[in-house]
């Protein structure tokens, strides 16, 4: 008679806690974080399609006198960007059960995430232009506003992960950090998109 092997706990799992397990197929979570972010495509597609219309229509564009801060908005990008590394260990560590370290790198890609940030409002300050000045610049606002909210919530979101998975309430680490991972690697990709559309492509 076998006897079948019983799971280890993980060495950083707090003591008397079940053993961690991978989930073996798609959350309900999961599946609604995926369904919820193909709702913002669309609504990210409907402002990339009013920046082409506004962008055809015009024939000076962008507006007389606009000046991007290209290249320091290119090391921002390359910030943003490496966050998803960051964040993709973040993922690893709660695969591996490791609470703290998942939480750890969590907190790396959220200052990351936060020089993003900085970037964007030192930009907004130093802008020689505003929202209501003309049709480029209404779109430049609106578009990387949009944006720069989305990787606050983004940030938010990292916090409450963050203090799910170490504090009292033990929520399910693996899950938790992957649907917000879902999240972070979504507004990565749209920012790539977006630079490359207004900085890039001008």
């Amino acid at each position: 008679m076998s006897v079948t092997e019983q799971p280890t706990p993980s060495p950083s799992s707090p003591p008397g806690s079940p053993p961690h397990q991978a989930p073996g197929g798609p959350s309900v979570l999961g599946v609604g974080v995926v369904v919820w972010l193909a709702s913002e495509v669309m609504f990210f597609a409907g402002l990339f399609a009013a920046y082409f219309t506004l962008r055809a229509v015009n024939d000076v564009w962008p507006a007389e006198g606009v000046e991007l801060e290209t290249a320091r908005t290119a090391a921002a990008t390359l910030v943003l960007v490496a966050s998803s590394g960051a964040i993709h260990f973040a993922v690893a560590a709660a695969k591996r059960g490791d609470r703290r370290g998942a939480a750890r790198w969590l907190g790396i890609t959220a200052l990351m995430g936060a020089v993003f940030l900085t970037n964007q409002a030192v930009e907004y300050v130093q802008a020689d232009f505003r929202i209501d000045d003309h049709a480029y610049g209404s779109m430049f606002y609106l578009m990387t506003g949009f944006h720069g909210l989305h990787v606050l919530a983004g940030l938010v979101f990292m916090g409450a992960v963050v203090t799910a998975i170490v504090g009292a309430s033990r929520a399910p680490t693996y899950e938790t950090v992957e649907v917000c991972a879902y999240y972070w690697h979504f507004v990565d990709v749209v920012w790539v998109v977006m630079f490359t559309t207004i900085y890039l492509l001008r």
